[in-house]
């Protein structure tokens, strides 16, 4: 996907003596996972001009160039006192970089871990260059007076993904500035959130991604912030928040409940050198917490020996990923390691992943010892090269969805089964067309069985497909993306339900030893189904395990005008 306009910074005003810069691109950027809806995505930056002048959270380096020359055209950088940095990472580095390079006035701010984290990421073989570095840490009790009201709080709301985060909030103009917090990676011109209901799907997406592996610190951020009474969250991403403010606080809420309510979970344990391997931990978290299993996600460099202990012993299974440095995984991996194979009973499911530059001793050495200890792995491990892409990510999401479907397979068995009630012999009595949906967005693709399909309006002409939460093909299947909907016909549509209903393995090929042919809409159809239909998403709904989707119809063909479609029937409306 290229850009459909160029990258710009769009300025506006969002408070007294307050800014917001937006830097913007049309284009997909591939920074996490969050980002497989290609809507683009907006940087935020905050500017404060007050008798002392704050800077909150510049870009990453995708921004630099455009945000320093959009800054320079509407203040004086050198008369910037603080850079305050929500979180810490080697993207946003080279922005901090060539801010301290314009202004070595500038003193950053940021939490204690974000200390670490930067001192490293501007260290050099001259590591001299570290100890100058203006540095002011915030604990969570410290107020920065910037004059003229403006009175700064800071609020640590750690998680494993983003150890060093910390939100800000301003007294003066009651805005909590949230970072990752109530984000979402749309891009448009919309600065605040008029209409918020049309941006919650985005919103629920990027939740789901980013926030739903570390839901009890999300809960425990949530109970931090609401000690600051606030108008505004200005996050990091997307628009702004003020017209949905309540919703969206209550729907963080709810949302991280259904991930703390559940009474299966795994532990992911991880550390990541350079963001590779935390990138493929948050996709195999994706995948867990979409099909209903809860993730107790640890970063081993910031945890305590007794939390892993612990949720060790609580998890039905534990995953765990490491980098290769020097041919070994890191020391507080190895001591992870240590403690998982102490106390995790033999009946636990085991994974193991982890990236690597120029070799992956790492995941090869735990995966040994974890095979010599006896357990049983969900997934065959997983080494990436480099940087993860984006089939590389669909795979890590894959495997996460088969573990956690592993692991409710076991408590089923283990579970009586009782016979179907009468309303549920009833509701089975419900049949359904039986379909294949196939989706194609760049390199990821996906198929499935489905017979929970209805035409649902005549203008414009639409349809509805219910898709369970796990089913790997939901990912392509959100507002804005396309798909085919093909009906298969009755006396030629076992051979493809039997294809598409055998278990595929993470990033195997749906398609392979299918007929098809590529629609208009540039996705296959199944060249021996009855009939295939394009179809536009429009919208989705939450019910229950499934997602609703309305998609309108854009083109179609019948493909044998003389076969009738294939119908599923069922006796009981407990499963398919």
């Amino acid at each position: 996907m290229t850009d459909m306009k160029p990258r710009d910074v769009q300025v506006f005003p969002v408070g007294t003596n307050t800014r917001v810069l937006r830097s913007r691109s049309w284009a997909r950027l591939r920074f996490e996972i969050e980002y497989a809806l290609a809507k683009g995505t907006t940087a935020n930056t905050y500017l404060i001009e007050s008798d002392k002048v704050a800077l909150i959270d510049p870009p990453g380096e995708t921004f630099t160039e455009i945000f320093l020359d959009g800054l320079k055209s509407r203040i004086d950088i050198t008369k910037i006192d603080y850079v305050i940095i929500g979180h810490v990472n080697p993207n946003r580095a080279v922005t901090l970089k060539a801010l301290w390079e314009i202004s070595p006035q500038i003193t950053f701010i940021c939490s204690n871990p974000g200390a670490i984290s930067l001192r490293k990421a501007f260290a050099t073989e001259d590591s001299s260059e570290t100890k100058d570095l203006p540095l002011k840490v915030m604990r969570g009790d410290e107020i920065l007076d910037l004059g003229q009201g403006h009175q700064l709080s800071f609020i640590p709301t750690p998680n494993p993904r983003y150890p060093d985060e910390l939100c800000t909030y301003d007294s003066r103009t009651e805005i909590l500035f949230s970072d990752k917090l109530f984000g979402a990676h749309i891009c448009g011109d919309q600065v605040f959130d008029e209409g918020w209901q049309a941006f919650q799907e985005d919103r629920r997406y990027y939740f789901d991604c980013l926030m739903a592996p570390h839901a009890r610190q999300v809960e425990k951020a949530l109970d931090k912030l609401s000690e600051f009474p606030a108008r505004l969250y200005a996050p990091g991403h997307g628009p702004l928040v003020r017209y949905g403010l309540i919703e969206l606080t209550k729907s963080y809420r709810q949302w991280s409940k259904q991930q703390t309510a559940q009474d299966t979970s795994v532990v992911l344990i991880y550390a990541s050198a350079y963001g590779n391997t935390a990138t493929i931990a948050q996709a195999i978290a994706r995948g867990i917490t979409k099909s209903g299993v809860s993730v107790e996600s640890i970063n081993c460099e910031f945890a305590d020996p007794e939390e892993i202990r612990t949720a060790i012993e609580k998890s039905a299974g534990f995953v765990i990923g490491s980098p290769t440095l020097g041919g070994h995984a890191p020391t507080p991996v190895q001591t992870a390691l240590g403690i998982v194979l102490s106390t995790a009973t033999k009946n636990k499911l085991a994974g193991v992943f982890g990236s690597f530059g120029w070799s992956g001793e790492a995941v090869d050495i735990i995966e040994s010892k974890l095979k010599d200890a006896g357990y049983k792995f969900g997934f065959d491990a997983i080494r990436v090269k480099f940087k993860p892409n984006d089939h590389t990510l669909q795979t890590c999401e894959e495997a996460g969805t088969d573990f956690a479907q592993a692991l409710k397979k076991v408590k089923k068995v283990r579970a009586k089964i009782q016979p179907a009630s009468n309303v549920e012999q009833a509701v089975g009595r419900v049949i359904g067309s039986l379909c294949v949906v196939t989706a194609k967005q760049g390199e990821m693709s996906g198929a499935m069985l489905a017979s929970w399909v209805s035409q649902a309006s005549f203008t414009p002409p639409g349809l509805t497909v219910a898709v369970a939460k796990d089913r790997a093909v939901e990912t392509l299947m959100h507002s804005g993306n396309s798909f085919v909907l093909n009906v298969l016909q009755e006396g030629n549509h076992l051979g493809l339900m039997k294809h598409f209903l055998k278990p595929f393995s993470p990033g195997q090929d749906r398609f392979a030893d299918v007929a098809t042919e590529e629609a208009e809409n540039g996705i296959p159809y199944l060249k021996d189904s009855l009939a295939y239909i394009e179809c536009s998403v429009k919208d989705r709904m939450e019910v229950g395990d499934h997602w609703l989707v309305y998609a309108t119809v854009d083109n179609g063909q019948v493909l044998n005008n003389d076969g009738v479609t294939a119908v599923h029937y069922r006796k009981t409306g407990t499963h398919y």
